[in-house]
């Protein structure tokens, strides 16, 4: 059954006040059109829903029973409109945003924090996920916006580049190579090594950039998080690269940060969402935030 809003809100009108002229006048009809409106609800539920004599309009008992379910649908009808109208003006709604540790743990929280200071009714949830679950979680619809590397197959995604990233070495506090400044992979290399557990993309992008330069990383101990790895370093158990953007996460665990080289490697990150997707108000409203993203 098919019945338009607005033969409901004349039924209302009319129920109300009784009177078809001030019903008219209250929704800008006419009677003619009020009259034709109460006539097609009618004619749709199956009967009189109104008794009309010259002097006053009355319920039918089909009329009473139907009069609270009908304002009941206006209501609900009238708080479906202020939802959708919050969502669009962002004083109400749900985000959820993909981001890899590294993002996450260093970079977000600033924007979330200006986020819930302009939009302090949104509820947000990060998923603080590896490189390849971001991808993932996009392309299953679990979320609308993600930061990660640039991924090997995006031909499904739009991928915006926020900077480019590049690999530092970190070590613990006395270790033997901190008396250089830079460090290059050959010297990195003549020590045990913790690294990023396969088959993680930048795992695999580190190993093809030493390969090309005839060298091998053959670790003792891997892990997927970064703050695992750093542990590991911190204990003794090993030299390690991160992201540089986890420095600061890496030195409040007592590590030293050293450039490498020879070679340098690099990785883009960006912001991916589906193709020819729509994303949510609230999901525009962040993407603005991390697209203007500076970094020192």
């Amino acid at each position: 059954m098919n019945i338009p809003i607005n033969q409901v809100m004349a039924f209302c009108a009319v129920a109300r006040s009784g009177s078809f002229a001030q019903a008219a006048l209250q929704l800008h009809l006419s009677q003619p059109a009020l009259s034709i409106a109460i006539r097609n609800l009618e004619q749709a539920l199956g009967g009189k829903l109104l008794d009309r004599t010259t002097r006053n309009v009355a319920l039918t008992p089909e009329g009473s029973a139907f009069y609270p379910v009908a304002k009941r649908l206006l209501s609900d009808w009238d708080q479906s409109l202020t939802d959708v109208k919050n969502h669009f003006s962002l004083a109400r709604g749900k985000l959820e945003i993909a981001a890899m540790p590294t993002f996450a743990t260093n970079l977000l929280p600033k924007i979330l924090s200006d986020f819930h200071t302009q939009y302090p009714h949104i509820n947000v949830t990060v998923h603080d996920v590896i490189a390849e679950t971001v991808v993932e979680m996009i392309r299953g619809s679990r979320c609308e916006l993600g930061i990660t590397f640039l991924p090997v197959d995006a031909s499904d995604l739009t991928f915006t580049p926020l900077y480019s990233d590049k690999f530092v070495a970190i070590l613990p506090k006395g270790h033997e190579l901190l008396k250089n400044k830079h460090l290059t992979w050959k010297q990195f290399l003549r020590f045990p090594q913790v690294s990023l557990q396969k088959p993680a993309g930048t795992r695999a992008l580190i190993d093809q950039a030493l390969s090309n330069k005839g060298l091998e990383l053959t670790p003792v101990f891997e892990s997927h998080q970064l703050v695992s790895i750093g542990r590991m370093v911190s204990q003794g158990l090993g030299l390690s690269v991160v992201p540089s953007t986890s420095k600061a996460q890496m030195q409040e665990m007592g590590l030293e940060i050293r450039p490498i080289k020879a070679p340098e490697i690099r990785h883009k990150v960006g912001l991916i969402q589906r193709k020819q997707q729509s994303i949510s108000t609230a999901s525009e409203a962040i993407k603005e935030m991390i697209l203007n993203l500076k970094l020192t």
